[in-house]
Parts: C-alpha cells; sequence; structure tokens
C-alpha cells in the first residue's frame, strides 16, 4: 500500500481520532481533541460490546503498564508536598486509559496498523519540510525561528520540534523503507537528521542516534554489517555536524556550549549540561529525603526550595520555572521516578518493564516485526542514559502514552493473508 493512500484509509477509518493526536501535537491543548474522541470511542465499544476487553491481550497488557504508571502517581500523593497537584495529575492521568484502549481496537489488523505508520510519517514529512524552510528562510509555519534553535511548526516558545522528531523518526523511517526500500530509509534518514540536530536539543541528538542504530542492525542481519553501517553512518553524522557548525549560528552555539565538558572541570561541565548536575544531584537529595514514595507526582517545583542549595543557580534566577521555584522536573526518567514517586513507583516502573520485555518475547518474530517501528518509539523515549522530558507533564506524558497504546495495539494484529505469520 503506498503511503499516500494509507494515509487517505487512515483518515476515512477509526484510526482518525487516534491520529489526530500526533497530527495536532505541535498546536498546545488542541491534541487532546483526539484524546477526547478516543474515550468516547471506548465507551460505544463497551456499551455495544462489554465483554471486548477479555478477547484483546494486547488491551489487558496496557491496561497492567498504565496500571504500574498510574498507580505510581497514585501512591505519592499519600503525603505530597503538594497534593492539589499530585491528586489533579492523577486524574488526568487516567485519559491515558481510553486513549491506549482505543488504540488496541481500533488497530486490530495488519493493514490498519500499516496505514497508521503511514499516516504519522505523513505528519513529520510536514514538520520536516517545514523545518528545512525555517532552516534556510528563518520562518516557517510556527512563525519565526527561535534565536539558537530551529523550532519549526511547534514555534519559538514551544521548544519540542526536537523531542518529538526524535522520538517518532522510527515512523518516518519505516514508512520510507517500506515504500521505497533501502534508498528510500537512507534519504528519509538524511532528511530527518538537519532538523533534528538543528533542534538543537542534544537529548534528541542522542535519541535520534539510538533510532538509526536499531534500524541499521534491523538492515544489518550481522555484525559485520552493523559495524560497517555504524562507522559509514558516523561519517555522514560529523560531515552533517561539521557542515551545520559551519553554516548555522544556531548550532555553532549548541556546540561551543556542548564542547565545554571536554574542559574537565565539574563547572565546566555543568555548563555544558545546561545546569543539569545540580538538577540531578538535588533530585537525588529530594529523594533520600522522601525515600518511600516521594514529593508526588508533579511536585518536584514545589519541592525544590526545600531541598536546594540556598545559592542554587534555578532558585536564584527562575530560569527553569519561574522566579524563587527552581527547576521544574528532574530532567532524566530515573531520577523523575525516584524523586517524585519513591521506590515504590520505580518497583511498579522496573515491574512494568519487566512484563512488557516477557510480552515482547512470547508473541513471536512476525509479530514483533510489525511492530517495530513502535518498539523502537518506546525504547528511546524510556533510554535511562539520556536527558529526559517530564514523563508525568501533560505533554510528554501524552506522547508517552500514545506510543505505548500503539506498542501494546501492535503486538497482537491479526497478519494479513499471505504475511507468514
Amino acid at each position: 500500500m503506498p503511503v499516500l493512500p494509507a494515509l487517505k484509509a487512515a483518515l476515512r477509518s477509526p484510526l482518525l481520532p487516534f491520529w489526530l493526536v500526533i497530527a495536532l501535537l505541535p498546536f498546545g491543548r488542541s491534541s487532546e481533541l483526539g484524546t477526547l474522541l478516543c474515550l468516547l470511542g471506548v465507551v460505544l465499544l463497551f456499551a455495544r460490546h462489554p465483554r471486548a476487553l477479555g478477547e484483546h491481550a494486547g488491551a489487558r497488557l496496557l491496561l497492567w503498564l498504565l496500571g504500574a504508571y498510574i498507580g505510581a502517581a497514585l501512591l505519592s500523593c499519600i503525603g505530597a508536598v503538594a497534593p492539589g497537584k499530585s491528586w489533579s495529575t492523577v486524574a488526568a492521568l487516567l485519559r491515558y486509559v481510553p486513549l491506549g484502549l482505543y488504540a488496541c481496537f481500533a488497530i486490530r489488523r495488519q493493514g490498519k496498523l500499516e496505514a497508521l505508520y503511514a499516516a504519522v510519517a505523513v505528519v513529520l514529512a510536514v514538520w520536516v519540510l517545514d523545518a528545512w524552510v525555517q532552516a534556510l528562510t528563518g520562518w516557517s509555519l510556527g512563525g519565526h525561528a527561535e534565536e539558537q534553535r530551529v523550532s519549526g511548526i511547534f514555534g519559538a516558545g514551544n521548544l519540542k520540534l526536537g523531542p518529538a522528531l526524535a522520538a517518532l523518526a522510527p515512523f518516518a523511517l519505516w514508512a520510507a523503507r517500506w515504500r521505497w526500500g533501502r534508498t528510500g530509509l537512507l534519504l528519509a534518514g538524511l532528511a530527518l537528521l538537519g532538523p533534528v540536530l538543528l533542534s538543537g536539543s542534544r537529548a534528541s541528538w542522542l535519541t535520534y542516534a539510538l533510532v538509526l542504530l536499531a534500524f541499521a542492525w534491523r538492515e544489518a542481519a550481522s555484525t559485520r554489517r552493523f559495524l560497517l553501517l555504524c562507522g559509514a553512518g558516523a561519517l555522514v553524522a560529523a560531515a552533517a555536524g561539521g557542515l551545520a557548525w559551519k553554516t548555522s549560528e544556531r548550532f555553532h552555539a549548541r556546540m561551543e556550549k556542548t564542547m565545554l565538558a571536554l574542559q574537565g572541570s565539574s563547572q565546566a561541565l555543568d555548563t555544558a549540561l545546561s545546569g543539569r548536575l545540580d538538577i540531578w544531584r538535588t533530585s537525588w537529595w529530594m529523594f533520600e529525603a522522601h525515600p518511600l514514595n516521594g514529593v508526588g507526582v508533579r511536585g518536584y517545583r514545589y519541592a525544590y526550595r526545600q531541598v536546594a542549595p540556598a545559592d542554587d543557580h534555578f532558585v536564584a534566577t527562575g530560569e527553569n520555572c519561574g522566579a524563587g521555584e527552581g527547576a521544574c522536573h528532574a530532567h532524566q526518567v530515573v531520577l523523575e521516578v525516584l524523586s517524585e514517586t519513591g521506590v515504590v513507583g520505580l518497583a511498579l516502573w522496573l515491574a512494568a518493564v519487566v512484563l512488557a520485555v516477557r510480552r515482547w518475547r512470547a508473541v513471536g518474530p512476525a509479530a514483533r516485526a510489525r511492530a517495530f517501528p513502535a518498539t523502537v518509539a518506546l525504547g528511546v523515549m524510556l533510554f535511562p542514559l539520556n536527558t529526559h522530558l517530564a514523563f508525568y507533564s501533560a505533554w510528554w506524558g501524552l506522547l508517552f502514552a500514545w506510543v505505548l497504546g500503539l506498542w501494546c495495539a501492535s503486538l497482537y494484529v491479526v497478519a494479513e493473508a499471505g504475511d507468514g505469520a
């Protein structure tokens, strides 16, 4: 099925509400329209088929995984430093349940899954094209470029192009490989590389590198070929980075800041990491002060001043959240879970990871191949040796829940005739 017909099929099918979450992602809370439509769809489904849940293994897996995610947040509300914020966050997290269930029941067959992959790839193609236009002209659908970064369709006040593009890149790469073979995969990889680099998000650089490594491993089919592909990819990335360094003032500024890490001092490293060392240190102190169930989900900014030193940069400047508040979140998934939900929350997250890996291994190679783009997207979002947006925030949490729902659905789709599964 070619990409554009697949997009048309997605727009005319029950996939539309789920796809809208991604299509509207750059436009603030408008992406919640898709979430609302998914909720209505699930209500209608269970009104007609009350026992539908027992017929779908992916839906049951989703409930277990979201149970761990939301359960960690729920238990963190006991003794939370900002109970109102924590309890309202838990209430908001419940909308992810119908979102994921809708994906599981709307994407029952391989054709629907492929149509959704292609439809998401078209959205990313628009983002990439717009970002390239902004890189060359300074303007995009999101307005004028931010001073140090290409912000694309998301706009200069919402610097999420890099994280979103890197996390969702597997769907664009899969669609290009599916439609145009390895040549398409190579060209799509290069097309995505520029906006990811110019977005200035160094976490996104690492995320996208992990995506490319996953696709290289899949294409190589042997360790020797994989190493050759990695070497070739490293040369291309170095050439692209060198070109951007010489031609883009935004990328040059980000690289100059990054290179401070090579000076060897802790102060230089902290500056290169935009103060992340201070935030991570404070996150650990926060966990030590509230080891069992943390400070409460989304209570990080309210607890920061209680734990941080008096001369803390973020408290003094309000650079991250606002005057006097300090940092908004831990900027690292493990530290976020520990500081906000404690060892109880981390135990639930780890149990969910173990369950997810066991189910992924149990479904067999054909199902894993169909779920490959969603698996890569979920894996790179959760990769612990990186910096992260807040997983319990409204925006990144929604994207995470969307990918999680799609992953659970993709593991259990029914193969089309002739698929060989």
